[in-house]
């Protein structure tokens, strides 16, 4: 199977070898504070991850300043300069970088071999004019971007062409998730049902037609990515999908979705739900086809997020960027059979974010916040030591070292630490 390396399938290509080194990869990282002296950008760091694996604190990275090529070709497509660069994906070939603007609703396309930008497209207004986009997504099949706008409450698609470089927001395909209605002739955002409807994590499956969209208040939408508009195929409330589910992963015939904490409205949550492949249908009821509760810890400090799948699909890693660890799960009896503690001489307080396997699933990569993090409530948020931290994987993917942080900085004027990431991927080489 090939690497498909949008976020949830990307988790699902992480394999384990019992020998040291790895297949040739880069490791994309993105500190979403502003680039030095400005107020917008951000910064790419993109490591070899023959350099990163052994010794992180070490390795030099590549740099990308947001400031300068991207912001320029923004400002020249939309009139806004690009803030906040929150998530990173690539396409299946490995060809293309998507950065998803959270601040300002931009998606920018980039040639991930020559580091230049491509397109720069903003997002439509949605909920009392705003456009964020907290993540852009793409299809496996390479046909489509889905895009989460997040406070604008509006699930867009960008239909794309990597071989020409031609990429289209398709107004035609959007729903309006505050407004719209669901099969079932229920209000798609009301209370109690479904509180918040901001989109956070799209989540498409491996046949690129069905994608998992987690909402800020609670509930989920499946929605055919493929129809025009695109089309709601299941609904679930909040109680049965607790609120802030963000990434999630593909294997074995279900879809891994999580939910957590990260907002002042919901403190601490810990869920984890494992969802069918097929069934979905408009015709279905409400909550159907039914999720399967793997584990739910809604205790302080808990805040699930990032998620990756090793040994073939044997074993999922769930961030719990709040209480600093790793749940191991194992995928065939749906059952914890580890938590690997990140505490320690590494980092007094990691905070991992989201989490990436290296091509053949040697090392998993997390994304670690800083002490001023600008997304999500700081409560959870956190981190003392900004940059990449890299995991050994052992015991066939029930265990791992934290072996040390390629680390981020960014000082400003008052000598006060802004460094704070949180977009990561692997690319392929």
């Amino acid at each position: 199977m090939s690497l498909l390396s949008s976020f949830a399938l990307l988790f699902m290509m992480g394999t384990l070898s019992p020998a040291f080194g790895d297949s040739p990869h880069e490791v994309w990282a993105i500190d979403q504070s502003n680039s030095p002296g400005k107020t917008f950008g951000g910064r790419i760091f993109i490591w070899q991850g023959n350099e990163i694996e052994s010794q992180p604190e070490r390795a030099t990275p590549e740099v990308i300043d947001l400031s300068g090529a991207v912001s320029d070709l923004c400002l020249n497509e939309t009139g806004v300069a690009p803030v906040r660069p929150h998530m990173l994906a690539f396409n299946a070939d490995q060809s293309h970088a998507i950065v998803s603007f959270v601040a300002t609703g931009h998606v920018v396309f980039l040639d991930a071999k020559k580091r230049t930008p491509l397109a720069c497209i903003r997002t439509s207004p949605g909920a009392g004019g705003a456009r964020q986009v907290h993540f852009a997504i793409p299809s496996p099949d390479q046909t489509y971007v889905a895009v989460a706008n997040q406070n604008g409450k509006l699930f867009e698609r960008i239909d794309t062409d990597y071989a020409t470089n031609t990429f289209v927001l398709n107004p035609a395909a959007m729903i309006n998730l505050q407004t719209c209605t669901t099969p079932n002739g229920v209000p798609c955002e009301l209370p109690g049902v479904r509180n918040d409807n901001a989109p956070i994590c799209p989540i498409i499956d491996s046949t690129s037609r069905l994608s998992f969209v987690t909402l800020r208040g609670g509930g989920l939408f499946v929605i055919d990515g493929k129809t025009t508009p695109m089309q709601i195929v299941a609904e679930y409330d909040r109680d049965t999908i607790h609120p802030n589910g963000c990434l999630g992963a593909e294997t074995a015939g279900k879809m891994y979705i999580d939910s957590g904490g990260g907002t002042p409205s919901n403190l601490f949550e810990a869920d984890l739900y494992a969802l069918p492949l097929t069934g979905y249908s408009p015709a279905n009821p409400p909550n159907s086809p039914v999720p399967k509760l793997i584990f739910s810890e809604d205790v302080d400090e808990a805040d699930t997020h990032g998620a990756a799948v090793v040994q073939h699909g044997r074993f999922l890693w769930v961030a719990d960027r709040g209480r600093n660890f790793l749940f191991v799960v194992d995928t065939s009896m749906d059952v914890i059979v580890n938590r690997i503690n990140l505490i320690g001489d590494v980092s007094d307080d990691p905070t991992p974010d989201l989490i990436f396997p290296s091509p053949q699933g040697t090392r998993v990569y997390l994304s670690l916040r800083g002490p001023n993090p600008l997304t999500a409530d700081p409560h959870v948020s956190t981190g003392s030591t900004p940059g990449v931290g890299v995991v050994k994987v052992k015991h066939g993917g029930q265990d791992g070292d934290f072996l040390g942080v390629a680390p981020v900085s960014n000082i400003d004027a008052a000598g006060i630490e802004r460094a704070d990431i949180h977009a990561l991927a692997v690319r392929r080489k």
